[in-house]
């Protein structure tokens, strides 16, 4: 951000010697360019249609201009996502002609000092954008990410049909604003994530951004997480985020955003009227400009069971009936979950087809080579004392061969034991099985 006064810059000091900082969620200001030298942002480099890192001044400059805010959110250091963030950021012309004639285009990479409230959406995501009006309604959300992989959403031609879309919406407002309603979510008993009671070690955080310290989108479920388990509210009904329109049977093509692909057999959408080839014009009342806006609705219904009903050009407010649990899908991808109790402290990747073949294990069935254990924390004690060791495979979980990957095994351990309990695990070492039975300690 730009430091304006000399006055300023000033308050800002005292405010970090003293940490009052960690009370008001204010943090250190600093210029553009020494926060894209220290995070080695090149895919800022030369993109000059961006304002950097400073909501605060788009927001002037969407209200002097009257045009919508394209903000986009990027942890620079993640390697996921990177080809899709240099087009948007610069390599793709369409969507630079957009973002320069059309929008206030903002850069975000960190979320030290993001409004909360304002900014609601899937913080486990590596790339994301929001568009907003200057006076804070949000028209739409773009990025979704699931077990298929980072980009399996993501595109250049889905982005483009999303910010025309809303560039429609922000000709029509406020006439339109009831279609709106809800898209902003509701307030937050903090307004930034230093604010946040679950977020830990803020003394560091609250100092200049760099790639060892900052925080990172997924910090925020972090710190949600954290805070629950420490205050006996956690359910894992708020693990079940941002469900795909796929939880309710809806395959959209993401290239178009709102355009049914397909139906899934067996599913609620299947049995109704909707047909492929249908865009979605409205979920719950709410305008639907892409995957991310119909996620955002389904994020905000309940995982018992429920309805929502939804509307295209052709089939006017269909009702579809969702039963519990159909929040539940494959949430191994989250960057949340591995700051999540119980912890192993453990790598184990799976073994590969022929690593089992050498070891003589049915192929069918999983098995994880344990790689490292991180004996610097209790968790990782907790399983060396219990008898775990480099290059053992792991084969079983009790007595249960689990054919997932690691990252699923560890989410499967979160659902299913608490710290306290002992997981049983049944390992593989010099050809011979044996039992071990490690104690949760965090």
């Amino acid at each position: 951000m730009i430091l304006r006064t000399k006055r300023y810059r000033q308050v800002t000091l005292v405010f970090l010697v003293n940490l009052l900082v960690l009370g008001s969620g204010a943090y250190a200001l600093e210029s553009p360019q020494g926060l894209k030298e220290r995070l080695q942002d090149e895919h800022a480099s030369g993109a000059d249609l961006w304002i950097y890192n400073d909501i605060a001044q788009a927001r002037e400059e969407a209200r002097r201009q009257n045009k919508p805010m394209f903000v986009t959110f990027r942890c620079v250091p993640c390697k996921a996502c990177s080809g899709f963030d240099a087009e948007v950021a610069k390599d793709n012309l369409r969507i630079r002609r957009l973002a320069t004639e059309k929008f206030v285009a903002i850069r975000q990479v960190e979320m030290k000092g993001v409004d909360l409230t304002q900014f609601q959406f899937d913080y486990d995501l590596n790339w994301a954008a929001m568009f907003i009006n200057a006076d804070g309604t949000v028209y739409a959300r773009y990025g979704t990410q699931s077990a298929a992989g980072p980009d399996a959403y993501n595109s250049i031609e889905g982005l483009e049909k999303t910010m025309q879309r809303v560039l429609k919406l922000h000709a029509g407002y406020p006439y339109n604003a009831p279609y709106l309603e809800g898209k902003r979510g509701e307030s937050k008993p903090y307004r930034t994530a230093l604010e946040m009671p679950g977020l830990d070690n803020k003394e560091k955080l609250v100092g200049p951004t760099s790639r060892q310290n900052c925080i990172h989108c997924h910090n925020v479920h972090d710190a949600m997480h954290r805070q629950a388990q420490r205050t006996d509210s956690y359910t894992q009904a708020m693990l079940w985020k941002y469900p795909l329109p796929e939880n309710i049977g809806l395959i959209i093509d993401a290239n178009d955003g709102t355009r049914i692909a397909s139906l899934a057999p067996g599913t609620p959408a299947a049995a109704s009227v909707l047909k492929p080839g249908e865009n979605i014009l409205f979920v719950n009342g709410q305008v639907i400009s892409s995957i991310a806006d119909i996620q955002w609705v389904l994020h905000n219904l309940p995982n018992t069971a429920t309805s929502v009903e939804v509307t295209t050009g052709r089939s006017r407010g269909v009702t579809l009936a969702l039963p519990a649990d159909w929040k539940r899908t494959d949430i191994s991808w989250r960057g949340s979950m591995w700051s999540l109790s119980p912890r192993l402290r453990v790598w184990a990747p799976a073994l590969t087809e022929e690593q089992k073949r050498e070891r003589e294990l049915p192929l069918e069935k999983g098995a994880y080579l344990v790689r490292w254990i991180n004996r610097n924390l209790d968790a990782g004690r907790a399983a060396h004392d219990a008898g775990l060791r480099q290059e053992d495979v792991i084969v079983a979980v009790a007595g249960e061969a689990l054919n997932m990957t690691w990252a699923q095994l560890s989410v499967h351990i979160k659902l299913n034991y608490s710290v306290g309990d002992e997981l049983p695990l049944t390992i593989l070492r010099d050809g011979k099985r044996q039992l071990i039975n490690i104690k949760l300690v965090e």
